[in-house]
């Protein structure tokens, strides 16, 4: 039992660092630091996105328009961390 909540504790912290990825990327993209026409640049973006909106998505259905900001990375994270609280 122990090594099972091990591997779902590895898990979330690879999807944590996922998410913390994302968000750095989208502000680097935002302040044009990165160009999104980049062939690697655009691979990992939109591999990003396409592993991070199942999560995302049910979020933001929840969630009311901030008008341009989005919160969902961060509930994210914290329903990562308090799944994390409850394993340990």
């Amino acid at each position: 039992m122990d090594s099972l909540i091990e591997i779902l504790l590895m898990l979330i912290g690879v999807l944590r660092t996922f998410i913390i990825a994302h968000f750095i990327m989208s502000w680097l993209i935002q302040f044009q630091v990165l160009n999104i026409r980049q062939e690697f640049v655009s691979q990992i973006w939109y591999g990003l996105n396409r592993l991070l909106e199942p999560i995302y998505g049910p979020i933001r259905r929840v969630l009311p328009n901030m008008g341009g900001i989005d919160l969902s990375p961060l509930v994210a994270l914290l329903g990562l961390e308090a799944i994390r609280i409850v394993l340990t």
